[in-house]
């Protein structure tokens, strides 16, 4: 009896499928693009107080998850959102410590001999972005300008400040906007897409450094990558 039912259902099913008269141009005329992505750039800070320098190559990584939505017959314009992690890593001048449970900020002078000294951000993101592109059905090989804005929430943040003599490390200060937001724009052919970040609210929503209140914001770019 069960073979029989499962009979039925198998030629019912083909008979279906065989009448849709599957049309596998219709397929690809709703194909979707660049829904995954990886991104490596240069982090720099801006706005920075006198006498705060970066040091050493400051680099950040994210990777994520487009949802690539079409929305003319063509489908080279398509509107995205998406969600992401990002890992930001500032190597600077900047000593942070913590006195009584407080966040302090001092300038580490120039003859001083250290290891690292470094802020390093982790953040879940969230992309909005609008896109263009020479993209057809056929081929995977086009241009691209895709621009946007990205939401990010800061869930751990890390300063660690090391020589030979002392190690400081400070996790979770409040001192930094776990909120933040920005815009980006990427350009590009194929594999390789030029990626330029710029963050529209301040690293830090208070902290004061030599007298000067910390209103550094941050200026990524680099490259990013998108796989289907």
């Amino acid at each position: 009896m069960r073979f029989l039912i499962n009979c039925i259902f198998f030629l019912s099913f083909y008979s279906i499928f065989s009448q849709s008269s599957l049309d596998f141009e219709a397929v690809d005329s709703l194909y979707r693009e660049d829904q995954f992505y990886f991104g490596i750039t240069y982090t720099t800070l801006q706005k920075r107080p006198a006498g705060v320098t970066q040091n050493k190559f400051t680099p950040s990584f994210s990777i994520g998850f487009l949802r690539d939505m079409p929305f003319n017959k063509a489908r080279n314009k398509a509107f995205a959102a998406g969600l992401g992690y990002s890992w930001n890593n500032y190597n600077q001048n900047i000593l942070i410590y913590e006195a009584n449970g407080i966040p302090e900020y001092s300038t580490i002078i120039s003859a001083t001999n250290f290891d690292k000294n470094k802020l390093m951000l982790h953040s879940i993101d969230i992309p909005l972005e609008f896109r263009w592109r020479t993209s057809t059905a056929e081929s995977h090989k086009f241009w691209r300008i895709y621009s946007g804005l990205k939401f990010s929430y800061l869930f751990y943040t890390q300063s660690n400040y090391k020589d030979h003599q002392t190690s400081i490390k400070v996790i979770g200060n409040p001192d930094i906007n776990k909120f933040q937001f920005g815009t980006y724009l990427s350009i590009g052919y194929n594999t390789v897409n030029f990626n330029v970040y710029y963050g529209l609210k301040p690293i830090f929503k208070s902290g004061v450094l030599n007298g000067s209140s910390l209103d550094m914001n941050t200026l990524n770019f680099g490259f990013m990558f998108y796989i289907l």
